[in-house]
């Protein structure tokens, strides 16, 4: 190890607080540190490249240092690099808005920017329960999630994606959600088929919503693929199975699309699988190509004009953030949309998308220690077991997920562990040999490990 690399995991270790880690573990290791990147590859301060392939927490969608995206930035600080958008505007938070609203799902008109997924979603939150208020309807303040879900770490969004490992220390701080068996809960708790599972789940959220629709808000779901409870996909028709009974009930559906959004499933929004178009929807992480924070809550004009009013009448949304809007942000995420159109991204996404359920499925899935793979377009889930004929697993103290995760990164990959899944989700732009090595180093860094636990 360099001496610059010495100094800088010890002012590390001394100053640092990283997010969702045992620091005293941290503090007894030696931290991979980030120096640069370049296409699909960061690169650390001793010069060591690493296949990016979780894309730097499921936003870097087009790889690093990509060079519109760099002018885009640069040509923004040549004109202002903030200005409030409480009582202002301005150029490319405008053009950003205009752009999304023509590309998100059929209804969604309306734009309000924020700073970060959690946020995204408090907003949305926020304006379900004004909503019904405005409307006259003030016991409306319930709202609905799926079990498992997660959609962030403010106070709301653990409310509605309340987790007992991420959020017990906390619990007396949220607000109460009714919860929803998915159909995976099912299938895992009960040996249920899919199809089985699916129909026990909505039949489940068919009777809660009805049950309580006169006090709830909204419905919020991660459509498709709830992502950070380790990779969990639902079944071909589920979201339109829920959003169908929210309107039979006269319910907001909102869609959190933070991890889920802008071609991560193989479709521009993962509503577009089931030709559902929300109320409110969520959207986050790779909306600047991961190069700087921004979030948008949507919603439809009909929400939207419920807030319209005299001043005196105290209608107005308020809330806000320092950084709402942020040119800076909206300069680089308009330079994305270009490169998704300039470049037909989304039209190419699919065949990537079969190379790397082909390779996962001779490479991988053939591992006597990995259980299953769960998929949606790029969003991975490998669970691993001890044995996988009667199902064991790991002891938690093993980390054997994580134990993967270090030996993959001494071969140059990087991926990351919920618990004992191995996640995985690269760059939309990733070559097909880069996507070949990811696997490969994935499958034997697996092997490795587990012949040797």
């Amino acid at each position: 190890m360099s001496d610059k690399y010495e100094t800088l995991k010890r002012m590390d270790h001394t100053h640092v607080w990283h997010p969702f880690t045992q620091m005293q573990e941290w503090m007894g290791e030696d931290p991979c540190i980030i120096a640069g990147g370049e296409g699909s590859y960061l690169i650390d301060v001793d010069g060591n490249r690493y296949l990016d392939g979780v894309s730097s927490l499921w936003c870097n969608l087009f790889g690093h240092r990509r060079p519109e995206l760099d002018q885009a930035l640069k040509a923004q600080t040549d004109r202002i690099a903030h200005s409030t958008f409480l009582g202002l505007s301005h150029v490319p938070g405008i053009e950003l808005a205009a752009r999304l609203a023509a590309m998100a799902p059929a209804g969604l008109t309306r734009v309000f920017y924020s700073d970060s997924g959690a946020t995204a979603v408090e907003v949305a939150l926020k304006l379900a329960v004004q909503y019904w208020q405005l409307l006259g309807q003030t016991q409306r303040t319930l709202f609905a999630r799926l079990e498992e879900s997660y959609h962030g770490d403010t106070v709301g969004a653990m409310s509605v994606g309340y987790s007992d490992l991420f959020h017990h220390f906390h619990r007396d701080l949220l607000f109460p959600a009714l919860a929803v068996k998915p159909p995976h809960a099912y299938q895992r708790e009960q040996g249920l088929s899919e199809a089985e599972a699916m129909e026990r789940s909505v039949a489940e959220a068919r009777d809660t919503v009805g049950r309580e629709k006169d006090r709830l808000a909204a419905f919020i779901m991660e459509p498709v693929m709830q992502g950070a409870a380790g990779m969990w996909p639902q079944p071909a028709g589920y979201v339109k199975a829920i959003r169908d009974i929210c309107k039979e009930n006269g319910v907001l559906f909102i869609a959190d699309e933070v991890a889920t959004g802008f071609g991560h499933t193989g479709r521009m929004w993962a509503c577009e699988h089931d030709g559902v178009s929300p109320d409110l929807m969520c959207v986050g992480k790779g909306i600047t190509g991961g190069y700087l924070p921004l979030a948008a809550t949507f919603a439809t004009e009909e929400i939207f004009a419920a807030f319209l009013g005299e001043y005196g009448e105290f209608k107005s949304f308020f809330h806000g953030h320092t950084y709402t809007g942020n040119p800076l942000a909206c300069a680089v995420a308009l330079a994305g949309l270009d490169i998704f159109e300039r470049e037909a991204l989304m039209e190419k996404v699919p065949a990537k998308i079969a190379s790397l359920e082909e390779r996962l499925g001779n490479d991988v899935l053939t591992l006597p220690h990995v259980r299953e793979i769960r998929r949606r377009g790029f969003m991975t889930g490998m669970e691993l077991v001890k044995d996988k004929e009667r199902g064991e697993r790991y002891d938690p103290d093993v980390r054997i997920a994580n134990q993967v995760v270090l030996e993959a990164r001494r071969r140059g990959v990087i991926v990351r562990p919920l618990g004992d899944t191995l996640i995985m989700l690269p760059p939309l732009t990733i070559s097909d040999a880069e996507l070949a090595t990811l696997v490969e180093v994935v499958r034997d860094s697996i092997r490795h490990v587990t012949e040797r636990s």
